[in-house]
This record gives C-alpha cells, structure tokens and sequence, in this order.
C-alpha cells in the first residue's frame, strides 16, 4: 500500500492531490470521532431533559441534566441472544442506617451550644431534647420543626454483622455541616445539597464504622434561606449480573443539531439508534410540542434473515424530583397509539422552584404503533427486563402504584434482512402548567388555549413523523452548512453540540397579555428565570434563527418595568425564581449590564427584522434605560456584571465597552424611528467616549481590565457588537492590539476571562473571536474550546465555565448561554463576511 502511495506520488499532480485527499479524509475520520462532554438525547423543557454522560451509550445509566438518574435501558433480541445498547442497570442501596424516608427514627438534639466533646461516642446527651427526623422549617415536610440559626444532633443506630458493598452518606441537608462518625469528621460541607442525594464516602465511613453500636454526630448552620436535616448511611447493592444480557458493540456516535446518532453492532445485525428532539426555531407549534422520537433502524450484516425485537424500560423517575416520591402508572392507548403514562400520586403543580429540581407534576409518555407493539408495567426495572428476556410481558396491566416504576415497550421488528427495518417510540411529557408569571398559572405553547389532550399530541406527532423527520434532517444540515461556512468544521461542530441544550433551558408559553415568553432557567447557577444576563449572551442563536423567540425573552422583562411592578431606571436581572417569574429574586442589581443588554439586544433584533417596530412598542422604557446609562454607563461604579462569580469591580473596562455599544444602539434605533434630534444627541455623547475609553484603558499591548489599573488583562466580548452591527465606532487598531495580546495568553483549554484566575467563559470566547475579521486567528480561538469538548473529565452537559489549564468544569451546566457560540453565524448571516 505504502509502495503504491510513494509510487503515484511520481505519476503527476492530480493523483498526488488525489491521493492525499484520500488519507487526509481517513485520518480525519480517526482524529475527529466525535466525543462530548454528554450527550444530548431528549431535550425539551428544564425539566424535560435526558442525557448519557459516556462516551459508550451503554455504559452508564441515563440522567437528567442536573445528574439525578432517569433511567432509559434498551436492549435488542437478534434471534435468541439479547444485547443491551442503550444505559445501564441502576445500581441499589441498601440502608446501614436508614433516612426517614425508609423507616422512622429518632434522635438528640440542642439548639443550643452543647460544649467541648459533643459529637464524642460517649457524651452525655440525656439531657438533649428529642426528635424525629426529618428536620425542617418546613411544617409541611417537618417531623420536628427547626427555626433557629444552629442544630446539634446525635443519632445512636446498631450495625449486625460486617456489611458490605461501598458505603454511602445518604443525606439531604440545608445548609452549612460537619458530620462525625463515631468521633470521626466524614463529612463537611459549605452550602447545601437541596435533595436526598447519595455521597460516596467508602473510605471514611468504612474506617469509622464497627460492629455494635455507632453514633452520628452532627452539626448544622443555618445561614441563608430554609433549614432541613434527614440522613443516613447505605450500602450500594449492584445489579443482579444478567447472563443472558449482552453488550452491544457501539461503532460510531454523530451528535448533530437536533439528533444524536448511534450505530451499534449486535450479533448478526447493525442498529441505528436516532434521539430525535425536533427543536426547529423556525416552527414555533413544532418546537414547543415536548415529544421526542427514539427510532430504530435495523439490517442484516451476515447476510441471514434475523428475528429481532427492541425493548425500551423507562423509569417512573422521570416524572419526579425525588426517587422517594409515588407515583402511578396507568395504560392510555388511544387512536393508533399504545401508550403508557406515569406521574407522581400528589400532583404538587408548581409548587417548587429552585434550581437543583425536577419536575414532580405533570405525566410523563411513552408511545408506539399498535401494530406489533406490546407495552407493561413493572415494579422495578428487573422485572421490566426479566420480562423482555423471558418472553414474559404482560399487557394492559394500569393503575400500578408505587416507586421506580417502570415503562415497558417492546416492538417486534419481525424477520429482518439486509434491506432493513426501521420504527420508532415516542417520548412525551405534559406538565399541564409550565410557569406562573405573576401569580398566573400558564399552560405550556402547545396547549396554551387549554383545548388539547395531550394523547391527541402523542397521536399528531405519530401521524407527522415522516415529515418531521426530513425537516429535522434537513435543518440539521442548515446549522451545520451555516456554522461551516463561518466559521470551519471545528467550530460547527460545537454549534451542533450546544444547539438543542440552549433551547431546552427555556419555556414556551404564552402571557395573559398575549405576548410570547420564552423563559430561560439559570441551570446549575441559582435557578432564577428570564435572567438577563442569560438572554444576552444566548441571543445570537436566537438572532440567527427566529428573532420572535429572542422577543420573548424580553417581553416579561419588559412588562416588569411597563406594568409599575419594577420601578427602578434600569432593567431587571431576572423575574424570579424558576417556574415562579413572580419578580425579581436575584439579591443584588446589575444597574449597567442589564441596561446594556436590553438597548443593544434591541438593536440586534432592529438589523434582524429591517424595522425598530418592536423598538417603537418599549420607546420610553429604553429611554429611561438609555438615559440611565448616560449618566451611569461609561465609568461603572462598583457592582456586579454578568460574570457575578468574579466579584463586584468598579470601573470595568469592559462593562464600560457595553455601556458604549448600549447608547450607540439607541441612537441607531432613534433614527431608525424617526427621532433625529435624539439620535444625534446619543452619537455625539457616544463618540467622545471611545477615545476617552481607549486613553483610561491603555496599558500598552493591550488594554486593562478596569480603568487606570496597570498590568491588568480582560476579554473585551462586549464590543463585538461594534462588528456585528457595524457601528465602527472604534478604530482597527484596538482590535488588532487585543487579538494580538489575547492570542499570547491563551492556554490548553481557552482564553482565560481575564488576568484574575485562569478559569473562562466558553460563550465569550466565542464573541471575543468574532471580533477578529481574520479566519485563521478565529480558529485559533477556536481549537482550544473544541479540545476542551473532547478532552474534558467533567462529564455534563456542556459547562460553560471551565478551567482553561486542565478543561475541567469550574461551575455552570447545560446552560442557555451556549446560544453564544453562534455569534459568528450571526454576524456571517447579517454582515456577508
């Protein structure tokens, strides 16, 4: 082979081109087998969202976004072996100690501060109140009321015999807490975890544990919000080993922009497993209906007919927030459907928020032809298994109560040959409320008008799947050609990789008033809902796509300010806490920044549609914005900007540049309105400013990252904007000079934020390489993020957080922001570079 290549080298140009063009595409398909952070499989609503965090869809057990376990196993039948494709067996537990929620207990408590050697096996606690767990200042959930600052608890329990298995703190607490084990410190923690979640601590509880009788000491701090205690220990129990269950052979993974791909090999036929979210921003109706497809393409590879079925187990913990909770699970086959439904038993609608939640109202689906279907419930994902495998389903069982239930689905493909087969299940979930906006309860977009079944839907997208498909297949081509053409294969990649994760941080619904709400959660941050400083830097896919949708980030925003509600002269960070948009509960303002994101987003949708229409509806709040910036803007005082985590700054360089992009946008929307004296009002206050800012920013190579402060460094993201909609109010040169000197300080993993930790942010990365009109610095930018998605340890849905030094993840998952990384599609698509 080597002595043929050497040999046409010689034969002339073409076949050398030839030649080389061949390898080139072969060491491409080894080098870029595609790899991700996790995988997005069923992407629709915050709640609505399950992921595969390997890189082997079989290798781990399927989870929500927040990493809370919803498991969906697949296994195939060729002839009569059995081969698992899809999860894995959910690992059990066993209680060492149990959590109130598996048996009662009781133990000793003070409020007061007990002294030297509480949390000692031997101390005297007699004189300690007593109390059942668990702990809260939650009458509802409360078996002992708790309202002050601090809790000292002791727990006396008896262990029989040796245990084994890996040992688990099973724990849910709120807030700050140090736990002894027989004297032993084996946990301490800042903060809270907010849900009964499972520690692997082996190696302290085992080193502390013994025979007989052992005490847990603990000690809680209350220091912000509310209060709860409820722990125990647990050894984990692995899943009773399957002989009869293979693993399949996973060849290959694709994730495109609104499926993901999987070919796997099982015995004597390949299978193609396509997750179908057809999140297509140009048809509102379509995007917004919360079903998915798993389809299941299958063919001979021996050249042999094969009889094969395909089973799906999907757990009940779907529809819950806690495994603990009951649920039912009830058969509603309806039209050419057999269906399976499940949701808890108490129906809590909206009564939650916070961030680290999943959904416990509503009822989740699973669907499939009737035609050579069989659907069953099961207690336990065992039993939905051992009935696949032992050919022993039973049908149309419903009204099933219990915990981790299971869905069963199995479809009977017949005999396959090398032509093949393909069908499809259906996924859905109807949360019957999705927000409440100002103490309304608002239905979800497909069901806005309250005159649909949510069965008719399962049915609807059944009956449309051919079409869908083709315009999923097709629009996943648009994102890809689209991102290519802008910016390279690397950096499409990535587009396709965020593009289902930042619509499906939102909720479609629609206001009282009538206006579209397209309402984001702050994932993995605080929960807080249509956060501001998320709409700006998740515009440009929006921009890009449909700009209605980017308007219904800003409607409630708006309404806040028109309403009276929010009085202050400057925008809103948030409207409340997710799914509560009540009102801001955010705890500090972010006077400059949510200002600045509101006028040059404004602008941005302005250059979109052609017209400031939109612009002319809020003229006077954006004035009274504008006009806050123009007294405010340039020279922030201290306070927080969108990168919060960093700290208040005062006089920031590149919340100034925002500030400067803000009033030049209201001065092009002032003419693209017909106000002529106000818009030259607002470009000449503007125009002074950006020498000005150059002057106090200067710091030789580069510019600083607040005013006057020497051998400081910053992304200046903010003036891609100046680009973008060709204000040109800054001169080449500070571009040139911060690409050069930003190029220097890049690491393994990215561009650091700026000159005060080596951490980043991805999304504005992403804006800060827009700013250079030169392809192959964009790139350079560019490599090191796709490295990250590649290389990262921190197996989430996409960070946009992370450690530029090592790729791990800092903070932040499966956030909205990603939209960012369509900036340069956005500026492709507006300016034709």
């Amino acid at each position: 082979m080597y002595h043929f290549m050497l040999q046409s080298v010689y034969r002339g140009v073409r076949s050398y081109v030839l030649l080389m063009v061949l390898f080139l595409c072969v060491q491409e398909g080894y080098s870029q087998e595609q790899k991700a952070p996790s995988y997005p499989l069923i992407t629709h609503t915050p709640y609505f969202s399950i992921w595969s965090n390997t890189d082997q869809l079989n290798e781990s057990v399927t989870t929500h976004w927040s990493g809370t376990e919803q498991s969906l196993i697949g296994i195939v039948k060729v002839d009569g072996r059995f081969y698992r494709f899809l999860g894995r067996e959910q690992g059990h537990f066993a209680a060492v100690a149990p959590t109130s929620e598996e048996a009662p207990y009781s133990v000793q408590y003070t409020e007061q501060e007990p002294g030297s050697g509480w949390n000692a096996p031997g101390f005297d606690d007699r004189n300690w109140k007593k109390g059942a767990a668990p702990f809260s200042d939650d009458r509802s959930v409360a078996k002992t009321f708790w309202d002050t600052d601090d809790l000292w608890v002791r727990r006396t329990f008896n262990v029989k015999g040796p245990v084994k298995g890996d040992l688990y703190l099973k724990i849910n607490h709120d807030d700050n807490i140090d736990i002894y084990l027989n004297g032993n410190l084996v946990y301490h923690k800042i903060g809270w975890v907010n849900r009964m979640t499972y520690l692997e601590l082996n190696k302290a509880l085992r080193a502390s544990l013994k025979e007989g009788k052992n005490v847990l000491a603990v000690h809680l701090r209350n220091t912000a919000g509310g209060r709860h205690l409820d722990l125990g220990i647990s050894r984990k129990v692995p899943p009773p080993a399957s002989q009869q269950v293979l693993k399949a052979t996973q060849s290959n993974v694709e994730v495109k922009a609104l499926q993901t791909v999987y070919d796997f090999k099982a015995g004597g036929v390949d299978l193609t497993v396509r997750f179908i979210s057809p999140l297509l921003l140009k048809e509102l109706d379509l995007m917004a209906r919360p079903v998915s497809y798993i389809t299941y393409a299958v063919k001979s590879n021996d050249g042999r007919q094969h009889d094969v079925k395909v089973y799906l187990g999907a757990s009940s913990n779907i529809a819950v927030n806690e495994s603990s909770q009951e649920v039912m699970a009830n058969v509603v086959s309806n039209g050419a459907l057999n269906m399976l439904q499940t949701g808890t038993t108490s129906q809590p609608v909206l009564a939650k928020k916070g961030d680290d939640l999943r959904i416990d109202w509503g009822y989740f689906y699973v669907g499939a032809r009737k035609e050579m279907t069989t659907q069953f419930i099961t207690r336990n994902q065992e039993e939905g298994i051992a009935g696949f495998t032992g050919n022993r389903a039973v049908g149309n069982q419903s009204g099933i109560r219990g915990k981790n239930l299971v869905l069963n689905t199995v479809l009977n493909m017949g005999k396959i040959g090398a032509a093949g087969k393909e069908q499809f299940m259906l996924l859905g979930y109807d949360e019957l409320y999705s927000i409440q906006y100002f103490h309304n309860n608002l239905r979800p977009w497909w069901n806005k008008n309250g005159d649909k079944t949510f069965t008719a839907i399962m049915n609807e997208a059944a009956a449309s799947y051919n079409t869908v498909v083709k315009k999923v297949n097709d629009f996943d081509k648009v994102i890809y050609g689209d991102a290519f053409r802008a910016g390279g294969a690397a950096y499409a990649k990535l587009c396709e990789l965020v593009y289902r994760q930042s619509i499906a941080a939102h909720a479609l619904v629609e206001s009282p008033q009538k206006d579209l709400l397209f309402l984001s959660k702050e994932n993995f941050s605080n929960g807080s809902i249509n956060t501001v400083d998320l709409t700006y830097p998740s515009a440009p896919l929006f921009l890009a796509y449909n700009a209605a949708l980017q308007k219904g980030m800003m409607n409630g925003i708006f309404y806040y300010s028109e309403s009276g509600k929010w009085t202050k002269p400057f925008a809103a960070h948030d409207l409340g806490t997710y799914p509560l948009a009540n009102g801001q509960t955010y705890g500090e303002d972010m006077p400059v920044e949510e200002a600045g994101n509101m006028i040059i987003l404004m602008a941005a949708i302005a250059r979109v549609d052609g017209n400031a229409g939109y612009a002319r509806a809020h003229w006077k709040t954006l004035t009274t914005w504008a006009d806050y910036l123009s007294r405010d803007g340039f020279d922030p005082a201290n306070q927080l900007c969108t990168d919060d985590f960093a700290g208040h700054m005062a006089r920031n360089v590149n919340l100034s540049a925002k500030a400067i992009m803000a009033l030049r946008s209201y001065a092009m929307l002032a003419e693209m309105l017909g106000e002529k004296e106000t818009a030259r009002k607002y470009l000449a206050l503007v125009k002074p400013m950006v020498p000005k800012w150059m002057e106090l920013a200067n710091d030789g190579d580069h510019y600083t990252l607040a005013f006057e402060k020497k051998g400081t460094w910053s992304q200046k993201y903010n003036l891609v904007w100046d680009k973008v909609l060709n204000f040109n109010l800054f001169p080449q040169s500070v571009y040139d000079k911060e690409i050069r000197f930003y190029l220097t300080k890049q690491q393994e993993y990215g561009l650091p934020l700026d000159s005060r930790k080596t951490y980043t942010k991805s999304d504005w990365i992403m804006w800060t390489a827009t700013m250079t009109g030169n392809r192959g610095d964009f790139e350079k930018f560019i490599e090191p993020l796709y490295r990250y998605a590649r290389e990262t340890k921190s197996r989430v849905p996409m960070s946009d957080w992370h450690e530029t030094t090592t790729g791990k993840q800092v903070g932040f998952q499966a956030r909205s922001v990603v939209g960012g990384y369509f900036m340069k599609v956005l500026d492709q698509q507006l300016n034709k570079r």
